[in-house]
Order: C-alpha cells, then sequence, then structure tokens
C-alpha cells in the first residue's frame, strides 16, 4: 500500500522540480532576448517513470526566425547587411514565468500541507 502523505510529498516536490527547470529555461531565454540568432528554448513535459511524476522529455529550439534589420556594421550582418535577431518574445516569456511560478508556488503550499500533516500525525502518536 502506498503512503498517501508520502506520495503527496513526492508529487509536489516533483512538481517543483520541473518548475524549476521551466523558470530556469524561461531565465535563459530572457538573458538572450537581445542575442543576435539566439532561438528560444522549449521543454516538452511528459509522464515519468511513476504514475504521479512529470518529467522533461525534449529540450527543442523554437524553429521560427528571428526578425532580421538592416544593421551593416554588426559583425553577424549578412552580405545584405542584416542581422538576423532572436525570436524571443519578451511578454511570452513572462506569461510563462509567471505561470511556472505560479505553479511552483502551488506545489509548495501541497508540499506544506503535507508535511504539517505528517507533524500532526507524529504528534499523536506520541500521545
Amino acid at each position: 500500500m502506498v503512503d498517501p502523505l508520502n506520495a503527496a510529498l513526492k508529487s509536489a516536490s516533483n512538481g517543483m522540480e520541473v518548475q524549476s527547470l521551466r523558470l530556469r529555461t524561461v531565465n535563459e531565454n530572457i538573458s538572450n532576448v537581445d542575442t543576435p540568432g539566439y532561438h528560444r528554448k522549449l521543454l516538452t513535459f511528459g509522464i515519468g517513470s511513476g504514475d504521479t511524476s512529470v518529467e522533461v522529455k525534449r529540450l527543442t529550439l523554437d524553429p521560427a526566425e528571428g526578425k532580421s534589420v538592416l544593421d551593416p556594421g554588426h559583425p553577424l550582418a549578412d552580405e545584405s547587411g542584416y542581422v538576423t535577431l532572436s525570436n524571443v518574445d519578451l511578454m511570452v516569456e513572462m506569461a510563462d514565468a509567471r505561470e511556472a511560478k505560479r505553479t511552483f508556488d502551488s506545489n509548495l503550499e501541497a508540499f506544506r500541507q503535507a508535511r504539517d500533516m505528517y507533524a500532526g500525525l507524529i504528534g499523536l502518536l506520541r500521545r
């Protein structure tokens, strides 16, 4: 039989870990918003080895091309003088960061509640 409190702790911990990876990826994308030629990183999630776990299945690059601007003096300019900027949309990344933080916070609250239930159970057993 699976201990429900232990399962809740593992599930919440797994959720926090996945959202931390998601936030790290979003931060990398935001950090490179002004890097010419940078392609946005995308994470694909799937069911992990356990029934209640989630894991990163793939890390891919967004194939969309960034906007091209005329800047003949730029070291990365092509023969026509155009530079391809990154394809990172700052508003999309900020929305992703907000969603990942909210999900992380929800998992953190679930973890705290399960931990408090364990503490209450231990207190009852001491009586």
